[in-house]
């Protein structure tokens, strides 16, 4: 047995050798090619509903949203993508808004959002729940007729002798003011009438949204904007402003996935995808995802070769291929087989003889 495992060794060596050549220059690519192709076929007989189940989809999708979505990674770097996106739009004056951003698709979900009356009417009457929005609602009048009154005022006490009746009037409203903070009728009263003001704005936000030009007042804004270079952006907030707003917005993205209800939407989603293609091959499902075989030869020649030659030159390589094979070079059977033929090659040398 030991010259079979001499010719062993040497077929061991052969073969990685032959193995290290086809990872080599340009025979690599045509191996990529080879076996793209090979894979391929294979998987134009397989149907993606017979390898992978839907409760093993559900368990990949969970995986890949806690483990990846959590991870320390992306949580290190996306304040600082922030700040690099921040101080490129900062410096950058080569590019316009509407370089960026196509005119049609914007004013396509501005028309989209202000059509929606049913979200809209929604949203204004849950609002009329609030107390506290009540409040806001009959201050901001308060406001609107305050500075009304105020103007109107400033241009009255021009006028000789308007100026102590309009003072005279305003001590009298002081005093109203004070006997309402208290009187609970008076204070029921104010209540009732934040309400009223309350319904009245959703009333003018209505009307507004449905008969004024809102739409074409929108597009007009985005038309400001649009030649403007990207820079201007960074004049809406600060680079502080936008790492915060993104840490925020992950926050919120990190705590959500966490959620049980987050997890019945994820596998709603996987069940309406296994519906959908569980009846498609594997390798027609590429289509469906915008690659075909070239894209994926070509995303493994972009990486490949760089790792593999600098694998190689460190022995790494070859130690992993070797390390592969010599359990089959060395097993018994093939120790039997090497060791047979040798005995028969002995056997006909002695004949000759």
């Amino acid at each position: 047995m030991t010259q079979a495992r001499q010719i062993a060794d040497r077929l061991l060596d052969a073969q990685v050798e032959f193995l290290l050549a086809e990872v080599t220059g340009e025979r690599f690519a045509e191996v990529i090619a080879r076996d793209v192709a090979a894979v391929l076929a294979v998987g134009e007989t397989i149907r993606f509903g017979d390898v992978v189940s839907l409760e093993q989809g559900e368990q990949t999708v969970a995986t890949v949203l806690d483990r990846i979505g959590g991870s320390p990674v992306i949580a290190d770097t996306v304040g600082v993508f922030s700040d690099a996106i921040y101080d490129h739009i900062a410096s950058n004056t080569e590019y316009t808004l509407g370089d960026v951003v196509d005119r049609e698709p914007v004013e396509a979900l501005l028309e989209k959002i202000f059509g929606m009356h049913q979200a809209q009417e929604r949203i204004l009457d849950r609002l009329t729940e609030s107390p506290l929005v009540a409040t806001v609602a009959s201050r901001f009048v308060d406001k609107l007729i305050g500075d009304f009154v105020q103007a109107n005022r400033e241009r009255a006490e021009k006028i000789p002798g308007v100026s102590s009746l309009m003072s005279l009037g305003q001590s009298a409203a002081n005093r109203a003011k004070k006997v309402a903070a208290d009187s609970t009728f008076v204070g029921d009263l104010a209540g009732k009438g934040a309400l009223f003001a309350l319904k009245r704005t959703n009333n003018a936000i209505r009307d507004m949204l449905r008969d004024a030009p809102v739409h074409s007042a929108a597009m007009e804004f985005w038309d400001l904007h649009a030649d403007e270079p990207v820079a201007g952006l960074r004049e809406y907030l600060t680079q502080k402003d936008l790492n915060e707003l993104v840490q925020i917005c992950y926050e919120i993205a990190v705590t959500t996935r966490e959620k049980e209800y987050f997890g019945l939407l994820v596998r709603e989603c996987v069940e309406v995808f296994y519906a959908r293609y569980s009846n498609h091959t594997l390798s027609a499902m590429l289509p469906e995802l915008g690659l075909d075989a070239d894209d994926i030869s070509t995303e493994i020649l972009r990486y490949g070769p760089a790792v593999i030659e600098s694998a190689k030159r460190n022995g790494v390589l070859a130690g992993l291929i070797r390390e592969r094979l010599e359990p089959f070079f060395y097993s018994d059977q093939v120790l039997e087989i090497l060791g047979g033929e040798e005995t028969d090659a002995e056997h006909s040398v002695a004949r000759i003889d």
